[in-house]
């Protein structure tokens, strides 16, 4: 089964105005994406293939060649001024389509010479409408129980995806954070790893964290940074107005590959949370829009709304998760009043579907996804 992904004609037509900049965990397609761009094998070029590094430190790119994918030209410390130099010089003859994962992404948050240059896109796991615009309970498992990347979703085998999250945790560790910074104790952070998918669904807590390190909070937040940069894991903030008495600084965590996460109940939270965080990055990458992802909990009765969906610091929807098929409760309904949020899906994994998005609805999670047309 050969999945479209949801960024093809999105990247076609940024390509026609700059240069385009695909990020995204490692495994999660990019290299195949952009595979759809290029006819000849004069127009893909690997960093870590030794002939085409050769190739582009001896300055041999083939500028009539039209576009030309640079895959991991981020692991060259000179790229960006490579990629300027060439653009400013050939374009719109020449252009670019660059791939990478952590460093490609950790750049661009800093000082860019590129700044102008490029337009930038996340590239997400698979999710219910890119596998079927018409996704069952079926689909709905698989993503469940395989998680969103590619191939282990492909192959649909147990003991494939065991040793394929193992060997990609590895390749983390040993490859991906090797490049972005030098970490002495390589055996911590790899506790680390193993403690994070129990801490999904909950509040976060550094702290909560050194006994089981024995490392300072300072040395677990720089660890816990570095493993969003490498596209391991996500944080999302409290969402709460001054006025109301609401955790505002405690975030949550989740992971990328969801299927990492042991309990059922966090495992679909994460799930859910991963679509929206992918239509908040959709937004916000293709349309320009301020879209965020953040949650709620009330620090006097401790009542949570898993998920708010803003757009420009507004409510858009709220979203509560639950693995049965349970009637809305009056404290989410009161707690969404005062938020002022204008839709509440509360979703699951069963068939019930009533309500309205004003009052409350409840529905399949298969169903919210079509309705709300996500990508």
């Amino acid at each position: 089964m050969d999945i479209k992904r949801y960024l093809l004609k999105q990247v076609e037509m940024d390509l026609r105005e700059k240069m385009v900049f695909v990020g995204g965990p490692r495994q999660v397609g990019k290299t195949h994406l952009s595979k759809f761009f290029v006819n000849r094998e004069e127009q893909y070029y690997n960093w870590d293939r030794i002939s085409d590094k050769k190739t582009i430190l001896d300055d041999r790119l083939p500028v009539n060649s039209g576009l030309l994918v640079l895959d991991e030209i981020h692991k060259y410390k000179f790229w960006r001024s490579l990629v300027k130099g060439y653009f400013d010089k050939y374009f719109p003859k020449m252009n670019f389509l660059v791939t990478g994962s952590a460093r490609l992404d950790y750049f661009r948050k800093g000082a860019d010479s590129l700044v102008g240059r490029y337009h930038y896109l996340r590239l997400h796991p698979l999710s219910l409408m890119e596998i079927s615009k018409n996704p069952t309970d079926k689909d709905l498992q698989d993503l469940f129980e395989f998680g969103g990347f590619p191939e282990p979703f492909q192959k649909k085998d147990k003991i494939f995806h065991a040793r394929w999250q193992t060997e990609r945790t590895t390749r983390v560790i040993q490859q991906d954070l090797r490049d972005l910074e030098i970490v002495k104790d390589i055996s911590l952070l790899e506790v680390l790893m193993n403690v994070l998918p129990s801490k999904v669904g909950s509040t976060f807590s550094i702290n909560s964290l050194q006994e089981d390190l024995s490392v300072s909070p300072t040395t677990i937040e720089r660890w816990v940074l570095l493993l969003e940069n490498l596209y391991y894991c996500y944080r999302i903030p409290p969402y709460g107005p001054p006025k109301i008495k609401a955790v505002k600084k405690a975030q949550k965590l989740y992971l990328w590959d969801w299927s990492e996460v042991e309990s059922e109940g966090a495992r679909f939270e994460n799930l859910v949370g991963s679509q929206l965080l992918k239509y908040c990055h959709f937004q916000q990458d293709t349309k320009g829009l301020k879209t965020e992802l953040r949650y709620f909990r009330d620090t006097v009765t401790e009542k949570e709304i898993d998920f708010i969906v803003l757009q420009k610091g507004k409510p858009l929807f709220a979203v509560e998760c639950k693995t049965g098929e349970r009637d809305l409760s009056k404290t989410l309904q009161k707690n969404c009043a005062r938020l002022k949020i204008p839709k509440l899906y509360q979703v699951h994994r069963g068939k019930k579907d009533y309500g309205t998005d004003e009052t409350g609805r409840v529905l399949p999670f298969t169903k919210f996804c079509k309705e709300l047309n996500f990508p």
